[in-house]
């Protein structure tokens, strides 16, 4: 059958609640396409093995362009290459980001995605094992909680430092009232395993007979007649052959930020001058796709250690062996465990939003030049920790663009980072307060040393951030919902100008929400799910 109801494009967080929402009908038929294979690779599963997954077969593994304000550099891009996407490869931390950026989508005038009204979808996903009260639910298939079987001596201190340093409070819920405070972080893993949305809406549906899933497709355009999009056509990566898939109601694209935007130029929807230059036929001209890319940064504020009172540190060869065999007896332990224990969410600088993130890490990640930090095997193996600050609410703006007319050659990737001087002003803030939060006690008490800034000066940081700043990949932004001449897509997700397409994923977003992204996608393929179907909360 080369015929389905619907096509989702992208099998990762959106589009596994995609297919599984709408094939709950029996009588739709959902084909669901993955560029990449299945999630068999043991590090998936495993949440402190998360960095193993990096330029694996896993990740598309793509870069930016040359970053002029970054002294030329070219940054590593990780993206999810196999069922559950990003979900399947990403440091598991669950954070909704804040009210205020759905109340500012809703001024924008995109009705329905206030906050009030995407609360409901928020709980729909969740099963909230730790907290239980009116933000949070118990009925949904994505397990969220607290890490119950390790937790590091440091990140309790680093909490308690960020309340002594900066009088924020200690908050337990920051997906909850209030986004503001320091306290331990929130992550779908599942007994002491990562919970992927291939895991939780997935893999519990594959059974079904209305639904089809095919990995190792890559989709090369969609196939438009007259104003309608009436199938696509996809190359089995394995194979190489080609074939048609055409469908009765939408095709939906869910292939994140970089892809999805790729996929409309490859078809003829974009800016008619961009796609003239690669030789493409204007469909639909819609100027605002690949546009409006954004962004979070974040760079290391480091300390060596003095000691973890017995803990031993587990970047060492040895004490990883030991620590991946109690996970697997136990699934217990170090590696039960994102690398990534702790946060803090405050505004700097005279914001009225929340712009500044703290992610707080029990490990020293090195200055060295020759260091990868994507590669742990580059890390120190002596003990340390460190302080990321995070800009969470960038003004510089950049774009996605075709390098050819070959589907199979990556993107153009520019995201002009800190072409806002604003940007890097932030980023300075933050890593002030980092190092305020290192000399206060407790945090102080097991410092041995700060080595990242090698000065604590203005100037040091901004170098430290020009040479190792690095994005926490939650690229969002590149095919808006709006309604003025750059959106892409309709409140409804609809795309403008043409039948029979919808996007679903984070190129949506107007603007870059206030924290991790991957929880605010949850969210928009649930509501995205009810649109279609034309249901309600």
């Amino acid at each position: 059958m080369n015929r389905f109801d619907y096509i989702i494009v992208g099998a990762g967080t959106a589009g596994c609640i995609l297919a599984n929402r709408l094939s709950q009908d029996p009588s739709q038929n959902v084909l669901l396409l993955e560029a990449g294979g299945p999630d068999k690779k043991a590090e998936i599963k495993i949440p402190g093995a998360y960095a193993k997954l990096h330029r694996s077969k896993v990740d598309w593994g793509f870069e930016t362009e040359p970053q002029v304000n970054l002294n030329n550099r070219k940054l590593y891009l990780p993206r999810g290459k196999t069922l559950g996407g990003s979900s399947s490869t990403n440091a598991m931390a669950y954070v909704r980001g804040n009210s205020q950026d759905y109340d500012e989508w809703a001024a924008f005038g995109n009705q329905g995605w206030s906050y009030e009204d995407v609360l409901p979808y928020f709980k729909k996903s969740e099963h909230n094992a730790n907290i239980v009260n009116n933000y949070h639910s118990q009925e949904g298939p994505v397990h969220i909680g607290f890490a119950k079987n390790f937790r590091t001596p440091f990140a309790s201190a680093f909490v308690q430092s960020c309340h002594q340093a900066l009088n924020l409070p200690i908050n337990e819920d920051y997906n909850g009232e209030d986004q503001v405070g320091t306290g331990f972080l929130q992550f779908n893993i599942k007994n002491g395993s990562r919970w992927s949305m291939a895991d939780a809406f997935l893999k519990p549906i594959l059974h079904r007979e209305n639904l089809k899933v095919i990995t190792n497709a890559q989709v090369l355009k969609l196939i438009i007649e007259y104003d309608k999009v009436s199938g696509l056509e996809y190359q089995d990566l394995l194979s190489g052959s080609k074939q048609l898939f055409f469908c009765n109601k939408e095709v939906i694209l869910s292939a994140g930020s970089f892809q999805t935007p790729q996929i409309l130029m490859l078809s003829g929807i974009g800016d008619k001058s961009e796609l003239k230059y690669h030789g493409i036929e204007s469909k639909i001209n819609l100027p605002g796709v690949g546009k409006n890319l954004q962004d979070h940064l974040f760079y290391n504020v480091s300390s060596l250690a003095k000691t973890q009172k017995g803990v031993n540190h587990y970047l060492k060869p040895w004490n990883q062996t030991i620590a991946i065999l109690k996970w697997l007896m136990t699934k217990g332990g170090a590696m039960s465990i994102s690398p990534l224990e702790a946060y803090a969410f405050y505004k700097v600088l005279g914001s009225q939003n929340v712009n500044m993130q703290f992610h707080f890490a029990p490990i020293q990640i090195t200055t060295n030049p020759d260091a990868d930090p994507y590669d742990l095997s580059t890390y120190p193996k002596v003990d340390g920790f460190t302080i990321l600050p995070s800009l969470l609410k960038p003004k510089s703006v950049g774009f996605i663009n075709l390098r050819s007319k070959n589907p199979l050659d990556y993107p153009i990737i520019q995201p002009n980072f800190l072409s806002h001087e604003d940007d890097l002003k932030t980023l300075v803030q933050g890593g002030m307060d980092a190092i305020k939060v290192m000399q206060a006690s407790p945090l102080s008490d097991f410092s041995k040393s700060i080595i990242a800034p090698n000065s604590l000066t203005e100037d040091e940081l901004i170098n430290l951030i020009k040479n190792k700043v690095e994005t926490i990949y939650h690229p969002v932004g590149t095919c808006k919902m709006g309604n003025d001449e750059m959106s892409v897509v309709s409140d409804k997700l609809t795309v403008h100008n043409i039948k029979g397409l919808r996007i679903v994923d984070a190129s949506i977003m107007p603007t870059i929400v206030a924290g991790n992204t991957n929880a605010p996608i949850m969210m928009i393929a649930e509501k995205a799910s009810d649109l279609i179907l034309n249901l309600k909360i």
